[in-house]
């Protein structure tokens, strides 16, 4: 049947109708989700990254035990167990220089 308002017309009618009626639905969609699902604001970082500065470095296996190690016994996490460890070091060198010792 073809054109004297058969099969093929009732098809086309029901076509035209399906894309007519997918035009207006998402837009409507679109604007109830974008008000009723806006997300929700951030909560703000609770620590801070402003004026510091990151140091990392790459090791070996066995160093990275003794990192995870540390860090599990002391209950520190990586930047707490790194600052330490730049402590020590320093005021160990620090005591060396003003004792006069060298290291050579």
């Amino acid at each position: 049947m073809g054109a004297d308002g058969g099969v093929m017309s009732r098809t086309t009618n029901k076509g035209a109708a399906f894309l007519q009626a997918l035009n207006v639905q998402p837009e409507e969609k679109r604007v109830t989700a974008s008000v009723s699902e806006a997300p929700a604001p951030k909560a703000p970082p609770v620590a801070s990254r402003n004026g510091l500065k990151h140091i990392g470095g790459y090791f070996d296996r066995a160093e990275v035990e003794k990192f995870a190690v540390l860090r599990a016994r002391l209950g520190l996490d990586n930047s707490q167990l790194i600052k330490l460890a730049i402590d020590e070091l320093y005021r160990k060198h620090e005591a060396k220089r003003v004792l006069g010792i060298s290291d050579a």
